[in-house]
């Protein structure tokens, strides 16, 4: 049996009014921004990221398949995020720095519970 050492998912994200940019230094934040996930494929610790369509409003979905436009008071999504499974905090911290350098601005950092299902 292998042994593979337990990774963590973090969650590196910023809301979209984090980015105030010019048209110039947005084109070029996306092309950074691309290579910065290009460069976590290439080393195998991405899991998956994009950026929440704002156009499309957000609903709530109950079990009984009730949809409604309303959502949780204080509940607000927007902006982009990345997923990224890696060995500790500090290597999260790193990629994180990476982003924000990219992106042009601060990061929010966050790691997910350990599941062993997933």
């Amino acid at each position: 049996m292998v042994h593979h050492p337990i990774m963590t998912k973090y969650l590196i994200s910023f809301p979209a009014e984090a980015m105030v940019l010019s048209d110039a230094d947005l084109e070029r934040a996306v092309v950074d921004s691309h290579a910065v996930i290009e460069e976590a494929k290439a080393a195998g610790v991405y899991v998956f990221g994009g950026g929440i369509d704002e156009q499309v409003d957000p609903v709530l979905v109950s079990a009984d398949h009730t949809v409604s436009v309303s959502v949780y008071p204080g509940s607000r999504l927007n902006g982009g995020f990345t997923v990224l499974e890696l060995p500790s905090r500090e290597a999260a911290i790193e990629w994180a720095a990476k982003i924000a350098a990219a992106c042009r601005c601060p990061q929010e950092l966050r790691a997910f519970m350990y599941n062993p299902a997933s």
